[in-house]
């Protein structure tokens, strides 16, 4: 199967594309440097010059492929919302659209469990009402990229699977200690709960999502079996004390942050390799 990836680069990319490249497939990166790619390329991957800011490049990229992952993105903790929208909605389109008219038969999508809110009164469901006027530019951005994809399963037939990730960690990616201190300067209650996914398993559900029939047009999320509380993860860098307020009050919604993944697991058969933040620890995965 030849695969077109892009966002390859990046903290998940990086880790993923190494897992494509041994399972056997035949992996072109999109990128914009491809000095920036050498380990991957030395690995085997392909790179092919292209720019999700500039649509006229993206044709050459995704002829001739069998499917593509798109991992590209720009994160909540960019202040730049007009890039961020360009990027995760527009640029998203303008590749989704290369694609479908390249013939290409898969279109996977990475999106985030940021797309979630509060309020749900349990784990999150891939059918809940997301709110795409989200003040959050990441989480908006994203969902108006999950709308216009699933229009296109719907009005054109595209085969499009989306995977909602969970917070993604592992590998040595330093992203846990990244996001510790917005957890301080977000005054984040101590209680509250992260869904969290280790690269394995990034890997594992993207690979389902790339080979199972019949998954046209699907949103999945994809995290492990047990949410850790903001108090645990920043105790484990012995940072809770000068994290957390010592006068919080009661936790208002005990399930936000954590995802239902029960229909990953019903039509792909996902079991996470890396059940919880604390195997990954005491297995040296971190």
């Amino acid at each position: 199967m030849k695969i077109l990836v892009t966002g390859a680069t990046g903290k998940v990319g990086s880790r993923l594309v190494p897992r494509l490249l041994a399972k056997g497939y035949d992996v072109t990166i999109l990128v914009r440097d491809e000095a920036k790619a050498g380990e991957l390329i030395g690995l085997g991957a392909k790179a092919i010059t292209g720019d999700l800011y500039e649509p006229a490049t993206l044709p050459p990229a995704v002829a001739g492929m069998d499917a593509v992952i798109h991992l590209a993105a720009l994160f909540r903790t960019f202040t730049d919302n007009e890039g961020i929208i360009k990027t995760n909605h527009e640029g998203s389109i303008a590749l989704a659209q290369a694609a479908y008219e390249a013939g290409v038969k898969r279109f996977v999508f990475t999106s985030t469990s940021n797309v979630y809110s509060s309020g749900y009164r349990r784990p999150a469901r891939e059918d809940e009402q997301l709110d795409i006027n989200d003040p959050r530019a990441y989480s908006s951005s994203k969902i108006a990229a999950e709308k216009e994809l699933i229009a296109m399963h719907q009005d054109q037939g595209f085969d499009v699977r989306i995977l909602r990730l969970g917070f993604v960690y592992g590998d040595k990616d330093p992203h846990i200690a990244e996001i510790i201190p917005y957890i301080k300067k977000l005054n984040m209650h101590s209680g509250a709960r992260m869904h969290m996914v280790h690269h394995l398993d990034v890997a594992q559900a993207v690979i389902l999502l790339l080979t199972t029939g019949g998954l046209d047009g699907e949103i999945f999320n994809v995290a492990d079996d047990a949410p850790i509380s903001l108090y645990e993860l920043a105790e484990s860098f012995g940072k809770a004390a000068e994290t957390f307020d010592e006068a919080e009050g009661p936790l208002k919604d005990p399930f936000q942050g954590v995802q239902d993944i029960s229909k990953l697991r019903s039509k792909t058969g996902f079991r996470p390799l890396v059940p919880s933040y604390y195997v990954a620890r005491d297995l040296d995965l971190l």
